[in-house]
């Protein structure tokens, strides 16, 4: 989400770390920096929003030197602001660091710096890296920076430089990426490709819990506890910069389904500790969590999708009613909200105007309202009375993909939170669906390893007109995520319901050119669904049914099955979700059409 870049070579740094930092732009930031070493001390500048003021900056005041790191921060701890921009320095100002990730132990660690004496400027969690490095440091910089990172829970990839070592930039990375360009007489180090392919095309792929040393004249590669990597992952960059910026897939949307256990481990990254759900965004005091006797939640399109499987979880886990409004709807329906109705307001963008004349709406009435965007500083952010982040990074494709399922696990937590306040679930409960949850990423990365046979069933329905996608239970709302998936980038119409009501009604549209989609996972409710699906196959239609690995007996009733890891059944909307935008995707390419940027459609809708 956010962008890193570093340089050591006979070039002007300041000119390579705005360059490649405008490579990294479509990260999303909403500040930047640089930090150059010269003969004449560390130099840092840093701006808040774009980068085209941190351009301005050094442009005015140029800072020679020929090694430095540069930063574009999507906020995470601390609100955007100069202070909390990227670098940080220790207290002697002569060490700077960027990092991306989160450091979810660095309250312990201000307050054992503090406590020794060390002054911190910033709110940010990347600032006790800078002071830890000091606190080790004893000439040997990358040693320090090793001991640093050993004391760290959470993601990083940092860039570390000190004014002692003028010839050194010092990387190392866990869970958040980081490459090293390899030039002729001078390296560049960045969060991703395109920030390197003006000076390489040779990147060697730094390892979790790998430290690099790099000079202008090369890079050695060492764990953490100092010993030399022999033999560092190496690559040649065959595209070009345009390609690289969707980091080698055809497209930002395939790229961006591909990212998705990122996503969601990071949004559920520090959310458990000790037993206790964590969730301050809320800003509400125990008893007043208790207290919450309604939830209503507004959003749009794939939001409102992942609003209908919070309703399913809050009401199953929490024993609240949950009402789901389009929000274009909600403040012209004289919505009952009071000071005890928690309003979510799901936002992919944050400004989206419906809802956020819903939030609007609903704080003007005395609700208490709660956001759930990926982007920070957006405008819901300022108008809510809290945000819980997704972090996802920034999503390009105009079809939501990461991002709907970042708000589902989003969503899990705030479901889990309300569950623990209220003690309608047992703790034992709650641990158990904790630790089930925290295992949807691998589950996730599972489904995307094997996607062949998704290509293939995709081949033989690219001349469909027409489709009907059914689920029940938590399968509805994928059902709908999955139609309106395939209906945004084939163009192929697409309709959603429960599958016990396709008898009232839809079960006319049935014909042997209609396809019809069925998420008929394990759970209460299966036998129901394989009943339905042999109603629509005694019309001719074939089945594409989402199952759970083992389900042998699905076979005889679809003409293809799309198999996901089994899982607790209220968990399995995110798996469940995979297959069917994966299946909109391969048919959408298919049928030629650009799957980025579907016709009539925008990324953030901003008008009512």
């Amino acid at each position: 989400m956010c962008g890193i870049v570093g340089y050591i070579g006979p070039r002007q740094a300041s000119d390579v770390l705005i360059g490649g930092l405008a490579r990294l732009e479509y990260r999303g930031y909403d500040s930047a920096g640089i930090a150059i070493l010269s003969s004449a001390g560390l130099d840092v500048v840093r701006r808040l929003g774009k980068l085209v003021n941190l351009s301005n900056a050094v442009s005015e005041s140029p800072v020679p030197g020929t090694l430095g790191i540069g930063h574009t921060r999507w906020a995470t701890h601390g609100r955007p602001s100069e202070e909390n921009a990227h670098p940080h320095i220790d207290c002697t100002g002569r060490i700077a660091v960027v990092h991306n990730g989160i450091i979810e132990n660095y309250l312990e660690m201000r307050e054992e710096l503090s406590a020794t004496g060390h002054i911190l400027r910033s709110e940010t969690d990347t600032e006790t890296i800078a002071h830890l490095v000091e606190a080790y440091y004893d000439g040997d910089l990358a040693a320090a920076v090793s001991r640093a990172i050993k004391r760290l829970d959470g993601s990083y990839a940092l860039g570390v430089v000190h004014l002692d070592h003028p010839d050194v930039l010092v990387a190392a990375r866990k869970d958040s990426p980081l490459i090293i360009g390899i030039g002729e007489g001078e390296n560049v180090v960045a969060s991703d490709i395109p920030a390197v392919l003006e000076y390489t095309r040779e990147v060697l792929v730094l390892h979790d819990g790998e430290v690099a040393i790099v000079t202008a004249d090369g890079v050695r590669v060492r764990t953490l506890e100092g010993a030399d990597v022999s033999d560092p992952e190496m690559m040649h960059v065959e595209w070009d910069l345009a390609a690289a910026e969707k980091g080698g897939y055809d497209d930002f949307m395939l790229k961006e389904i591909f990212e998705q256990p990122k996503a969601i481990r990071e949004t559920l990254r520090g959310r458990m500790c000790n037993g206790e759900i964590q969730l301050s965004e809320l800003d509400m005091k125990p008893e007043q969590v208790a207290g919450i006797d309604r939830v209503f939640i507004i959003a749009c399109g794939t939001s409102y999708h992942a609003g209908i499987v919070a309703k399913t979880l809050i009401e199953q886990w929490a024993r609240i009613p949950v009402e789901v409004q389009v929000s274009s709807e909600f403040r012209y329906a004289d919505p009952i909200v009071d000071d005890d109705t928690l309003v979510v307001a799901i936002t992919q963008s944050g400004e989206t105007a419906d809802t956020l004349a819903g939030v609007r709406e609903a704080r003007e009435r005395g609700a208490k309202v709660i956001a759930i965007t990926n982007v920070v500083g957006s405008r819901v952010t300022r108008e809510s009375d809290g945000v819980i982040y997704t972090h996802a990074g920034p999503e390009i494709g105009v079809a939501a993909t990461k991002t709907f399922t970042a708000q589902i696990a989003a969503l899990y937590v705030l479901a889990l939170k309300l569950a623990q306040a209220k003690g309608t679930v047992q703790q034992e409960r709650i641990e158990h669906l904790w630790s089930e949850l925290s295992r949807i990423p691998d589950l996730v990365a599972t489904i995307l390893e094997d996607i062949d046979g998704l290509r293939e069933c995709a081949d033989e329905y690219i001349g469909a007109r027409s489709s009907l996608f059914l689920g029940r239970g938590i399968g509805v709302p994928i059902a709908m995520e999955g139609a309106l998936k395939l209906k945004e980038i084939s163009y192929i119409h697409a309709e959603a319901y429960p599958a016990g009501e396709m008898k009232h009604g839809p079960i006319a549209l049935i014909t042997e050119e209609v396809p019809v989609v069925v998420v008929a996972t394990q759970g209460h409710t299966y036998e129901k669904v394989v009943s339905n699906i042999q109603e629509v196959r005694a019309r001719g239609a074939q089945v594409i049914a989402v199952a759970t690995h083992g389900d042998e007996e699905i076979r005889r009733h679809a003409e293809h099955v799309l198999y996901i890891p089994a899982t607790t059944e209220s968990l399995s909307a995110i798996p469940a979700t995979i297959p069917l935008q994966l299946l909109a995707y391969y048919i959408a390419k298919a049928r030629g059409c650009n799957v980025d940027q579907p016709r009539n459609l925008a990324k953030s809708v901003t008008v009512e």
